[in-house]
């Protein structure tokens, strides 16, 4: 892997998460709030995880160890999520921006927030994250599918059709 594919991976995570908030802004809030027993509670909990996960892998690849991951409850509206989400999103893009192919194979110590210590290379973690994100839309993508919402199309495959979406 490297940075040029790297980058394609985080344009394809982005636009996914574009389609993905557009999608969750139709709803009414009292489904979007909805404990429906899932991991996070609810979708708003499952796209503030979505969040959180993107803004600790950041810190971490800066050189930061962050004491714990946004949580739904830590937001009180999409809206807010949203744009705490494109501030990460300006943020990654700045760290793509000056990421080279040397750095990738480059060692970083993880401390999960349920604690222990490992070490990864940059390009195991961003492979990682990207692959979080697919993971908890596709549980996004069911909860809709619930609630009789057609969902929007997040697969990669799909970015890869869209010419606009690389545009």
């Amino acid at each position: 892997m490297n940075v040029a594919e790297v980058r394609e991976l985080f344009s394809y995570n982005a636009w996914a998460n574009r389609r993905m908030f557009g999608a969750l802004a139709e709803l009414p809030v009292e489904q979007y709030q909805r404990d429906v027993k899932c991991s996070f509670g609810s979708i708003h909990g499952t796209i503030a995880h979505i969040v959180g996960a993107e803004q600790l892998w950041l810190a971490r690849w800066r050189g930061r160890q962050p004491g714990s991951v946004l949580k739904g409850s830590d937001v009180g509206s999409l809206a807010e999520l949203r744009t705490i989400w494109e501030g990460v999103e300006a943020d990654r893009a700045e760290f793509l921006g000056d990421l080279t192919d040397a750095m990738l194979p480059s060692r970083i110590v993880v401390k999960p927030t349920g604690g222990g210590e490992f070490v990864h290379t940059l390009r195991q973690t961003v492979q990682h994250a990207v692959d979080h994100s697919s993971y908890h839309r596709g549980q996004l993508v069911t909860l809709l599918r619930q609630l009789g919402v057609k969902p929007p199309s997040t697969g990669l495959i799909v970015f890869y059709r869209d010419p606009a979406a690389r545009s």
